[in-house]
């Protein structure tokens, strides 16, 4: 899949308008009253969202108008459905949903043969989890999403491993605004050690700079891949708390590691 080049579906990706924080809040307004124009332009304002989350697919050998048609349409969906009220970034919400846009176009177009009752059930499960988010502003956990639409979590997790695409080294595990992993961060590459190994100091030094429930809840979101209610859980406290200490321990490391 070709990214470097500078039009995509008739858009000039090199002149892309890039929306001011005060641009964007009379623009959300304007659209929460009902304002077409408002609308549009808020979407051209973050066309570069989707330019960003395409590349991620570069592995997944598909057409980079296809998929920047695909993610368009999440993006369109992200603001009809995003709420400011939230206080949540509007990337932060906006981004998940264009993943999933283009996962579902990726699965749709998978080469494996999947049966009919398995397909159906994983969407079931998928539109649940993107309409508890939309209300909650949270992933659910599994159990909830089983309680949601009536069917085992055992089944659940079957069916959406059965329709799963082929994983790319660019498929985002983990983002918050503009900090993205990716699934190649994961990945061992000899040629590189050296620099892996400063980076791995250089995490473990902002880590220390964390007080060890801090530390705890890190290792448990980002290593072990908990979500922020699974870590509640087992830490006995509630999601609103996981989710404040983690914001403030993500905060403290990012400071640390960009020297501020």
């Amino acid at each position: 899949m070709a990214l470097n080049k500078v039009e995509i579906c008739g858009v000039n990706t090199a002149k892309l308008p890039l929306l001011k924080e005060e641009e964007k809040e009379a623009l959300l307004a304007r659209i929460k009253e009902g304002d077409e124009t408002a609308r549009e332009e808020y979407i051209k304002g973050n066309l570069r969202l989707v330019l960003s989350v395409i590349r991620r697919f570069t592995g997944s050998n598909e057409n980079a108008d296809d998929l920047f048609q695909i993610g368009c349409v999440g993006l369109m969906k992200a603001v009809d459905n995003f709420d400011p009220d939230r206080e949540v970034k509007f990337s932060t919400y906006a981004v998940p949903m264009i993943i999933g846009e283009i996962r579902r176009y990726l699965r749709d177009n998978n080469s494996i043969r999947v049966s009919r009752s398995l397909r159906d059930m994983a969407y079931k499960a998928i539109y649940a989890k993107e309409g508890y988010m939309r209300k909650h502003m949270k992933e659910p956990t599994m159990q909830e999403i089983a309680e949601e639409i009536g069917i085992a979590k055992e089944d659940i997790v079957f069916a959406l491993d059965a329709i799963q695409a082929p994983m790319s080294l660019y498929e985002p595990v983990y983002n918050d605004g503009g900090d993205t992993l990716y699934v190649m961060d994961q990945v061992s590459d000899k040629k590189s050690r050296e620099e892996n190994w400063i980076e791995e100091l250089s995490l473990e030094a902002a880590m220390e700079r964390l007080n060890e429930r801090e530390r705890y809840i890190i290792r448990l979101r980002f290593f072990e891949g908990k979500t922020q209610m699974e870590v509640a859980e087992e830490i006995r406290i509630s999601q609103a708390q996981v989710s404040r200490l983690e914001k403030n321990a993500l905060k403290v490391m990012r400071q640390y590691l960009l020297g501020k």
